[in-house]
């Protein structure tokens, strides 16, 4: 299949996606078009919403329709290490044995990630970056595709373990999720108390996702658009000569390197998943809420003022 037939191909099934995913999710298409976009990426995403938004139920709808396997985590206080990326054991023939634990899957959902210590935190970041584990010195790769899927509760602060800077920067998206609208919600309360059960089919195969990854990264991009991608990074750093001076006034850290790196892949398959060759300008400015939210830090003047992450970010196009 030639690379300007498989983009026409992708458009097609990820509609077919979206309307599969739609059986069972009522509503919120921006955040199912995000989270496509990352797994489509190669990507992590963080989502950000209040207990009983589906979350849950959305990773494991998409899960279904991708064809990937699928595994929960649910990070607590007490939770080590050990007990996501797996352990040794004796064996009855007293050999060393190495059962996986739950990070072994194609898509993991961790949920509520900051609710569990640093160090059990910390346990993801290989597996996220390199697509391994290394358990007592010896390295077992990770099945592609691979992406982590952590929600965040932002309305509990008591307890919790708020995500370092340099463990949020290895999220590609972080994504917002809001209350449903009122016709929404009727429409799944409908849906949910009923005996009525929708069944997801499996639209894609884990080798066919990874060609699709591989023919999004070969896009050609325009340098004016790689050079409007860091150009607007660079502006949310406040000692950058290009930062707008209500950047120095609200932010105290702006994003990195990899928040361009981000931009530019993100824009990529966005445009690949609306059947264009190559990004352009619209394309960056499409993706840049989901990949520039949680790399800027606010200072508390913005906070005081009741500035927002997107106000900020909409003020730099």
């Amino acid at each position: 299949m030639s690379d300007v037939v498989a983009i026409q191909n992708l458009v097609q099934r990820q509609h077919q996606l979206k309307q599969e995913i739609a059986k069972v999710i009522v509503g919120q298409d921006e955040v199912v078009n995000q989270i496509v976009l990352s797994i489509f990426s190669g990507g992590h995403a963080l989502l950000i919403g209040v207990p009983g938004l589906a979350k849950t139920l959305m990773v494991n709808t998409i899960a279904q329709a991708l064809g990937l396997n699928f595994k929960r985590i649910q990070f607590t206080p007490d939770l080590m290490p050990s007990d996501i990326l797996g352990s040794e054991i004796l064996d009855e023939n007293r050999q060393f044995k190495f059962i996986k634990g739950p990070i072994f899957s194609n898509i993991i959902l961790a949920d509520e990630i900051n609710r569990t210590p640093p160090k059990t935190q910390a346990a993801l970041l290989e597996a996220m970056q390199e697509r391994i584990v290394t358990v007592a010195g010896h390295s077992y790769p990770l099945d592609l595709p691979y992406f982590v899927l952590a929600t965040q509760n932002p309305i509990e602060q008591e307890g919790t373990y708020p995500l370092p800077e340099a463990q949020l920067d290895r999220f590609m998206f972080a994504i917002k999720l809001d209350y449903p609208s009122f016709e929404e919600e009727v429409q799944v309360v409908k849906a949910t108390t009923t005996d009525y059960k929708a069944s997801v089919n499996a639209l894609f195969s884990a080798d066919e996702i990874i060609a699709f990854q591989n023919v999004i990264r070969k896009l050609p991009v325009a340098d004016n658009v790689i050079e409007y991608a860091v150009t607007l990074v660079s502006k949310t750093r406040p000692d950058n000569p290009l930062a707008p001076d209500f950047i120095k006034t609200y932010i105290d850290w702006g994003a990195g390197p990899r928040a361009s790196q981000n931009l530019i892949l993100a824009a990529k398959t966005q445009a690949a998943l609306n059947g264009k060759f190559s990004p352009d300008i619209e394309d960056v400015q499409a993706v840049a809420f989901g990949i520039l939210r949680h790399r800027i830090v606010k200072n508390y003047k913005a906070d005081a003022e009741g500035i927002s992450d997107e106000t900020i970010i909409k003020k730099l196009f």
